[in-house]
């Protein structure tokens, strides 16, 4: 089973949704869907829906999936780095008013950069959902974790 999950922000993420719907459409995923959706008013067929899950119920389907496809939202990927599935991330943008600002992309650039796998397109969906691995962040070497730091402070100066 796969878990997607938007978080509980107020702004949709069809884009992300539209995505899935492609994949499911075209028969690429070839194993059950749960998506928790949010605020999307647009819903992949095919997949089991819930809007919101209780805390435990999430993480109770987190530990049962294969995999993840998250929202770069900070505490989700906390959450899904305590846990032992494979994860992908999928930064909201500004641009497709998924956001209020970049800061999505502006972590999963610095997590990317390091070798957590994000999604820029439906196609780093598909390579993942065939080959998913499992990086933690609590994981980074010293360097990695350096990087990261780096990239971040060139992004926000004090």
């Amino acid at each position: 089973m796969i878990l997607v999950t938007v978080g509980t922000e107020k702004f949709p993420f069809e884009r992300l949704m539209h995505w899935l719907d492609h994949l499911l459409t075209e028969d690429l995923v070839g194993e059950e869907v749960v998506v928790q959706y949010g605020t999307c008013t647009v819903l992949p067929a095919g997949a089991k829906v819930y809007r919101f899950l209780k805390e435990q119920d999430f993480e109770d389907l987190i530990r049962q999936a294969r995999l993840v496809v998250a929202h770069c939202g900070e505490g989700t990927v906390l959450l899904l780095d305590t846990l032992e599935t494979p994860f992908i991330l999928v930064p909201r943008s500004q641009r497709y008013r998924e956001h209020v600002d970049d800061h999505q992309v502006e972590l999963a650039q610095a997590l990317g950069s390091v070798g957590v796998p994000i999604a820029w397109g439906p196609g780093d969906l598909v390579r993942f959902l065939a080959n998913p691995r499992k990086v933690s962040i609590s994981d980074l070497s010293v360097a990695a974790a350096s990087a990261v730091c780096s990239q971040l402070s060139e992004r926000f100066p004090a």
